[in-house]
């Protein structure tokens, strides 16, 4: 059976979002494309095999957060670039989760390798949990609660 078929999962934006990025290479690729990076050969520098790039990159573009552009360098063949789309710069907050967390319980022996800046400033961003006004929760006073869409668990 299919996890997304499951009564607790039809519903649940979580799986459903799972079934596009929960790939550890489709993460990958979409922190490459914020990067600014488009091409193939510069998603295969993230060490994903062939087959697995054209596959993941294919399935990035069904499901609306690339879109393939071509493109021709002089005197070379027209190829496809791989461009973000609005849905996959909505993305940006997950990637920025994971680097938050992996920061703090799965640290490199190096200084952080991804950041997160605003743009005009330069200056370092976080996510945060506010409320309805904008004021800031502290995360520990955050729980996840069935919304009136879900279908509730059996006991």
């Amino acid at each position: 059976m299919k996890v997304l078929e499951l009564p607790l999962n039809r519903h649940c934006p979580i799986a459903h979002s799972l079934e596009v990025l929960g790939l550890k290479w489709n993460l990958l690729i979409l922190r490459e494309a914020s990067f600014g990076r488009t091409r193939y050969a510069e998603f295969l520098k993230i060490g994903v095999p062939t087959d697995v790039l054209i596959m993941r990159l294919a399935s990035l573009v069904e499901a609306g957060l690339l879109e393939r552009r071509p493109y021709r360098e002089p005197g070379k063949r027209t190829r496809e670039e791989y461009i973000l789309t609005d849905a996959g710069r909505d993305a940006l907050p997950i990637l920025a989760a994971f680097t938050s967390w992996g920061n703090v319980h799965a640290p490199t022996s190096r200084e952080p390798a991804v950041l997160f800046v605003d743009e005009a400033t330069g200056q370092p961003v976080t996510l945060a949990f506010t409320d309805a006004d904008g004021t800031a929760v502290n995360p520990e006073h955050v729980r996840i609660i069935h919304g009136p869409g879900a279908v509730q668990p059996e006991d």
